[in-house]
């Protein structure tokens, strides 16, 4: 059985979301039932946050490769970071490291091929959504990402930090999120939503917001893992 090393902790609470599907995921596939063979490594999600801010990707490189290598170390034969704000760095990060790494963007932007979207909102951290990674990728395939306007950005990112990060979950968070959704179905012309940060999902649980297709990359990320897991 192969064995997934998983950089965690950033934020816990969509780490313990990801081991629950992961494990939901693999024994739905899995003949006999059974659970997967997984490793976490819980970070310190401060000092990324720190840096993220202070605009310093070298040292993020850095202790996410030891990190990672950490994980290597206890015997993961791949890995992934249960996050979408660290793929910042996931190209570097790919080429300091031994074992392949598992892009929860390109999961992502195939799954969008496969659904036949073309343009697409994107939430997430106020870094995620100001970042090329999720543009550049689904540019590649011939889709288009839009981002909220600054304004709401700005929102998403305070619920994100202040609420969601935290495990706070508000009816009237939820309501405003599928607010602004309607508000870019209107002004955008988009047709499908990328949760493009994993604690989204615990807020925005429908297949659907605002009558529009909703892209959930934890359980893209997850599907893809497993689909690694039981490889042949």
């Amino acid at each position: 059985m192969r064995t997934l090393g998983i950089i965690g902790g950033t934020g816990p609470e969509s780490t313990v979301e990801y081991y629950q599907r992961l494990i939901a995921a693999h024994r739905a596939r899995h003949p006999e039932g059974r659970s997967p063979s997984l490793i976490i490594n819980s970070v310190d999600n401060r000092k990324l946050i720190d840096w993220f801010t202070a605009n310093e990707l070298a040292p993020i490189v850095d202790y996410l490769a030891r990190e990672i290598a950490r994980l290597e170390r206890a015997g993961a034969d791949f890995g992934l970071i249960a996050a979408n704000t660290p793929h910042l760095v996931f190209g570097e990060l790919q080429t300091r490291v031994a074992i392949p790494l598992l892009s929860i963007v390109e999961a992502t932007a195939d799954v969008a091929v496969a659904a036949e979207l073309r343009r697409i909102a994107l939430f997430g951290t106020r870094f995620t959504m100001r970042a090329p990674m999720f543009p550049d990728a689904f540019a590649r395939r011939g889709l288009t990402v839009v981002v909220p306007n600054a304004d709401e950005q700005v929102f998403i990112d305070a619920k994100y930090f202040g609420e969601l990060f935290h495990g706070v979950i508000r009816d009237e968070t939820r309501e405003a999120l599928l607010a602004i959704v309607e508000s870019m179905k209107q002004r955008d012309s988009i047709d499908a939503l990328i949760l493009g940060g994993t604690e989204l999902s615990l807020i925005l649980r429908e297949p659907t917001a605002a009558g529009l297709p909703v892209l959930d990359t934890t359980q893209i990320h997850v599907d893809a893992a497993v689909d690694w897991l039981l490889r042949d």
